[in-house]
């Protein structure tokens, strides 16, 4: 398709090319078609001569899609480009937009709502000098009893003369709704934003009584009521002020008795609530809380009989008084009581009857609001905090109990038959009732772990014994939920739980994974109190060869031999036998053995380093020699699974494993000082020399294997990233294994674990040979793989240049070799800023803003970009203006925004060159456009948001989707 502004169609064979593009974009299986129609069609909508087609689209005659764009057309023109018209044209354009928004009065709906939302435009563009009064003109022009507004009889002859009052009655309504919308959704100027505001909030004295005249009419169909309520929420947003709707909010309130209006009267309400702007209005808030505990019997009838959609409307609209106005209501003194029965209501709505989320989901509403009045509470000055901590203490007393109830679990059989997607919500709410305790503590204090220790050792070692095992687990849950953030290590009933901990009788699983999580949790005041680790660890180690305790025993022992790591020795040979019994028994599923594994390291850490080398090979001897017995073997499918998880294992465990992780120096990635001579290497660099040619073994059958390659690397990552300067020992051996690799069968995993070696080694004069040789053999075969493109190796692209740019930050006299193109590589950055895939472009971003600072330091880069430099900004622009998706435009931004603070006279020199160009980047730009652009841009060098708003800017209007906001006029 030609650009609309280049046809030399006349009106109507332009209305018949738009038709044929919305038949191609809506029936044309062939996305490419479809895409090319949409971008024709937004350029069609940005031309002048959308002006005028629109209408022809909006015939009777016309197919609803076509007469939908033509609505839609006619909106953007009037939101986007009302500069285009005179200001002797806006009363012939109101007119005519009026006659037609009276034609489709009867439907089809979809096209009904788009012109009244352009009429709503047309009137924020107008008010209040052309325009003053819009409401009450639209009220007199559409209610039933008055003639047909001015020009109506200019509508087309085929619709109808006539709507009957009810569809009248029905477009006031839509007239009166989107207008608020459409002020909320559109970018103004702020005094524009304010004077607009003003104006409308003035017309609230003619729509309010309108609404409540419908709202009480018993004429009034479900329909008009249901329009009437979402009028109201529409307007609240604008700040109108609660005195002067409370009536109508009222009325609102008396609509919940209608079965078919409760769940809009539930909506509407809840929004009028929720307008912060409402606590300016402190007489008429504090008279609504009569009105809403007046649904206290309602609410209390519907939760007893399983009502839950009446029950969740009215638990909405008491949390949103009491949510939003927490503050507000509790400094209302004369109010105190009224308030603290609105929160007693809405402590009955936390402890609705029923499991969450399967017979009852009104409580999880409510669980935000305790936090809010704890924070408003104890936000309070000193004396008023006492006061009030007092009234309400009784209240988050009853909290606890019920919230406890509430993170029960159903009866075995019950909860069994409840669905995965259930099971989900239930562990999710029961995170939440979690956070929440965890406020409850900051009004309670210790009184809330004594009163659950208390609780616990009743149903333990009381006469009662043998209760609902629920009972003890939600208990438990309690002080988990405490302990994971809250301080406990001066809490004295501590002690005393971890003796009860091995008394509990665990008859149900969930109820052991419970107990597993409560011992996690506390594995901070372990490490402080390691003389109780005696008590515990037995069940820790008996959970583990469980495989139904998998997830809750293997993340507790982690957590232990994190925190605990240093008072571990008494007991590792144990530990360490047990989890290797589990790793051999093939007990746990893949990712609970690497989590073990990591657990392992942390502990094997914390032993005399004389000891960790015979510890580390006794535990890895049977997977090692279990990967070498692979290893003999022809790759096969199913030893890959095998090969992949060993390869894992490792990884996991020296992702931990440091026996110097309390050393200074190894903090930071900084250089560290020279190792002596004599000192014996890390256990791990040992035992990674000890099995490299099992490694290379393996890589010698399985390299074209992705996934292999990558579990390989990560071995190496891991311990690269744990040991830092450490892994010294291993660069030459490494180097020199990547280089065959990455020949052989180049995959981006080696490439980023070349980045970390340069990231860490590159700085050092012993590796800097290997690892510059390194880079030399990957750069080589990366660009001989993209002589063709890039597009079968997005992957490699986007690793290749994340190498690059890291280098270039940490090392760039790599650049001074003869043997890295830098000419190539510079060309390769420019291909990929081409590329569909986004990490890719973010990456070969990231490569030139790394690039340009070097400059003038480096002869091989400056004779590259002095060379290549007009082809960079040429792309940029390509992609800015239209080529790339806007959601990258911000990367570009950044090259721009390097290359205007490193060479801004060769920036300038590219960009009216490449500018010159009419058709360039676009079509739709001028050149008065395109000078400014490049002015702003120039400007820009320290400010680097700035460049992106003046790129995003320019990037819209090459896309024919400048948004600039309503007039000022």
């Amino acid at each position: 398709m030609e650009p609309v502004g280049n046809t030399g169609d006349s009106p109507g064979d332009l209305v018949v090319t738009v038709e044929n593009a919305l038949q191609q974009l809506y029936y044309d299986p062939d996305m490419e078609q479809k895409n090319a129609a949409q971008r024709w069609l937004t350029q069609a909508q940005a031309s002048p001569q959308a002006w005028h087609f629109c209408w022809a689209l909006l015939g009777p005659d016309k197919l609803p899609e076509v007469q939908f764009f033509g609505a839609s057309t006619l909106h953007t023109k009037i939101s986007h480009h009302w500069a285009d018209l005179q200001p002797d044209q806006h009363p012939g354009l109101r007119t005519q937009l009026l006659s037609h928004v009276l034609c489709f009065s009867s439907g089809p709906r979809m096209v009904l709502t788009r012109l009244c939302v352009a009429l709503a435009s047309l009137a924020l563009n107008l008010v209040p000098q052309a325009w003053p009064k819009p409401v009450a003109d639209l009220v007199r022009a559409f209610q039933p009893e008055t003639e047909p507004p001015e020009g109506a009889a200019a509508a087309p002859q085929e619709g109808p003369q006539e709507p009957p009052p009810h569809a009248r009655c029905l477009v006031l309504l839509e007239l009166l709704t989107v207008l608020p919308e459409e002020f909320q959704s559109s970018r103004l100027a702020q005094a524009r934003r304010a004077q607009l505001r003003e104006a409308l909030a003035g017309e609230w004295a003619t729509v309010c009584p309108l609404l409540r005249r419908l709202l009480q009419s018993p004429d009034s169909p479900g329909p008009v009521k249901q329009r009437v309520l979402r009028c109201l929420a529409g307007w609240t947003a604008l700040g109108v002020a609660l005195e002067e709707s409370r009536g109508l909010v009222e009325d609102c309130f008396s609509a919940l008795g209608d079965a078919e209006l409760f769940d809009a009267a539930v909506e509407t309400i809840v929004t009028v609530l929720s307008q912060p702007d409402c606590q300016r209005c402190r007489a008429a808030l504090g008279g609504l809380i009569p009105v809403v505990l007046g649904l206290r019997e309602r609410l209390e009838a519907a939760a007893g009989g399983g009502d839950m959609e009446t029950t969740h409307g009215i638990c909405r609209i008491a949390v949103a008084l009491g949510e939003t106005h927490s503050r507000v209501l509790l400094e209302q003194v004369d109010q105190w009581q009224d308030y603290l029965a609105l929160v007693n209501m809405i402590l009955f709505c936390t402890g609705s009857p029923g499991h969450y989320p399967v017979s009852e989901t009104s409580s999880s509403l409510t669980l935000t609001f305790w936090y809010t009045l704890q924070d408003d509470i104890m936000s309070l000055e000193e004396e008023r905090q006492a006061l009030y901590l007092s009234v309400y203490r009784e209240v988050y007393v009853r909290l606890v109990e019920v919230l406890l109830q509430k993170a029960h679990y159903a009866p075995e059989e019950e909860y069994a038959s409840w669905s995965a997607d259930d099971k989900e919500q239930f562990r999710t709410y029961r995170v939440d009732i979690s956070d929440t305790l965890m406020y409850v503590y900051e009004m309670l204090g210790a009184e809330l772990l004594s009163s659950l220790y208390e609780q616990l050792g009743g149903l333990v070692l009381g006469p009662g014994r043998g209760g609902a095992w629920q009972d003890i687990e939600a208990l438990l849950f309690g002080f988990q939920s405490i302990a994971e953030t809250i301080d406990v290590n001066y809490s004295d009933v501590i002690p005393g739980l971890i003796g009860l901990l091995p008394r509990i009788s665990i008859s149900t699983v969930l109820l052991a994974d419970t107990v597993m999580y409560t011992i996690g949790s506390l594995a901070e005041w372990l490490a402080d109190h390691p003389v109780m680790l005696v008590k515990i660890l037995p069940m820790v180690l008996q959970g583990l060869a469980k495989p139904e305790l998998s997830v809750s025993s293997v993340s507790t022992l982690k957590r232990i031999c994190r925190e605990c790591q240093h008072d571990l020795a008494p007991y590792a040979n144990d530990i360490i036998r047990v989890s290797q019994d589990v790793l051999l028994g093939d007990i746990h599923k893949s990712s609970q053995c690497m989590w073990l594994m990591q657990g392992v390291g942390f502990l094997l850490s914390s032993l005399p380093v004389e000891a960790v080398l015979g510890s580390l090979q006794a535990f890895l001897s049977p997977h090692i020699q279990r990967l070498d017995s692979l290893a003999q073997q022809q790759p096969c499918p199913s030893n890959k699974p095998s090969i992949i998880h060993i390869l894992g294992l490792l990884s996991s465990l020296f992702t931990t494993l440091d026996i110097n992780r309390h050393a200074p120096s190894l903090e930071t990635a900084v250089p560290a000082p020279p190792t002596p001579p004599q000192a014996p290497h890390n256990p791990v660099v040992v035992v990674l020399q000890q099995v490299l040619t099992l490694i290379q073994n393996i890589l010698s059958k399985w390299l074209n294997d992705s996934e292999v390659v990558e579990a390989v690397c990560g071995v190496f990552e891991k311990s690269v990233r744990t040991l830092l300067h450490g892994f010294g020992p291993m660069v030459p051996q490494l180097s020199a294994m990547l280089g065959q690799i990455y020949c052989t069968y180049p995959q981006s995993s080696a490439l980023d674990l070349t980045r970390q070696m340069v990231h860490i080694f590159a700085a050092e004069r012993e590796f800097f040979s290997p690892v510059q040789d390194l880079v030399e053999v990957l750069t080589s075969a990366t660009l001989a793989i993209f002589q063709q493109g890039p597009r079968d190796h997005p992957d490699i692209a986007d690793s290749f240049m994340q190498l690059h740019a890291q280098i270039f930050k940490r090392k760039p006299d790599f650049y001074l070799s003869e043997h890295l193109d830098v000419s190539s590589l510079f060309c390769c950055g420019v291909m990929f800023l081409k590329c569909p895939e986004a990490g890719t472009v973010r990456s070969a971003s990231l490569f030139f803003t790394e690039l340009f600072p070097r400059f003038k330091d480096l002869p091989a880069v400056g004779a590259v970009v002095l060379s290549e430099g007009r082809l960079l900004v040429q792309t940029l622009l390509q992609a800015v203006g239209g080529e790339a998706p806007r959601s990258l435009g911000d990367h570009f931004s950044e090259v721009l925004f390097s290359m205007n603070r490193n060479c801004v006279g060769l920036l300038a020199q590219w960009l009216e060159e490449t500018l010159q160009d009419p058709t360039f980047p676009s079509t739709l730009v001028s050149v008065q456009q395109k000078d400014a652009f490049r002015q702003r841009l120039l400007r820009e060098q320290t400010n680097r948001r700035q460049v992106k708003d003046v790129v995003k800017e320019f990037s819209l209007l090459c896309r024919g989707q400048q948004g600039v906001g309503y007039s000022t006029q």
